[in-house]
């Protein structure tokens, strides 16, 4: 296989040269970051295949992507000089529950390596099945796919994740803005209801979980990536027991707002401790 030896010489040599021009260069010590986190997470997403091959062969597999998304973390994390100190991180141990997030950007992942529970699932877009590795992993190892533009598919996939919610415990975690919002400032899209019907449907909780702002660590526009303390905060968790579908819609409201005023107190915090 040589050619594949001139590749991996070739990209670690251009790895090498951007590290040297990362100690001067904004924008260098950006690309060396974004291109270092893509080869961690092809890295992580094979393990994360053999992982959830052996977890499902002993029955296991419902912590094949905690296991995982360790490990993208404890390399990650080092790597990229990022941090995370997070808040009343007992409410993680919820279970089973749907726990809902904001979504900023892809560094989300990372955050994910931090906090994901044990026996706990992710949903994604279906069109994420198909990417080498990183889609294998997802499949194998228990993921909920939505298919956005079929709206029949969309619902068999929730119902299955409801019965194995009930049946087997396992979580949920959904990022209900649905997309990335790459806000520069403490803000958050409109939220999709797909996760509160969820919660509602299996009878459990709703977990917030809130993470700061980070456009002080990575910020696409400005194409900055430093080092830095990215700052997470677990809310109590929220009872759905008792609601009926007609109380979705309210309860998509209080958590925006409960989840955006917690968002929101982090600059504030932040101000006062300048």
């Amino acid at each position: 296989m040589p050619e594949f030896s001139v590749l991996a010489v070739s990209f670690f040599g251009f790895l090498i040269f951007l590290m040297l021009l990362a100690r001067t260069f904004k924008g260098a010590r950006f690309y060396i970051r974004i291109l270092s986190a893509y080869f961690l997470l092809v890295t992580c997403a094979s393990y994360g295949v053999l992982a959830s091959v052996l977890l499902r062969l002993v029955g296991r597999v419902s912590i094949a992507q905690w296991a995982t998304a360790r490990a993208f973390k404890n390399l990650g994390c080092p790597t990229m000089g990022i941090e995370f100190e997070i808040e009343n991180e007992e409410a993680l141990l919820t279970r089973p529950a749907v726990f809902v997030s904001n979504h900023q950007s892809e560094l989300d992942i990372l955050f994910l390596g931090r906090a994901f529970p044990k026996h706990c699932s992710v949903t994604a877009k279906k069109s994420l099945k198909f990417i080498p590795f990183l889609g294998w992993f997802m499949a194998l190892s228990g993921t909920v796919f939505i298919d956005r533009a079929n709206r029949k598919s969309a619902i068999a996939a929730f119902d299955s994740a409801v019965q194995e919610i009930r049946g087997n415990k396992q979580s949920v975690w959904i990022f209900p803005e649905g997309t990335r919002s790459y806000f520069n400032k403490p803000d958050l899209l409109p939220f999709k209801k797909g996760a509160f019907h969820l919660a509602v449907q299996a009878g459990v909780p709703i977990v917030p979980v809130v993470v700061q702002n980070y456009s002080h660590v990575l910020h696409l526009q400005k194409r900055t990536f430093e080092p830095g303390l990215i700052k997470a905060k677990v809310l109590e968790p929220i009872s759905t027991e008792g609601m009926r579908m007609e109380d979705v819609d309210g309860l998509v409201v209080r958590t925006r707002e409960h989840m955006l005023r917690e968002l929101q107190a982090f600059t504030v915090e932040d101000r006062k401790m300048e």
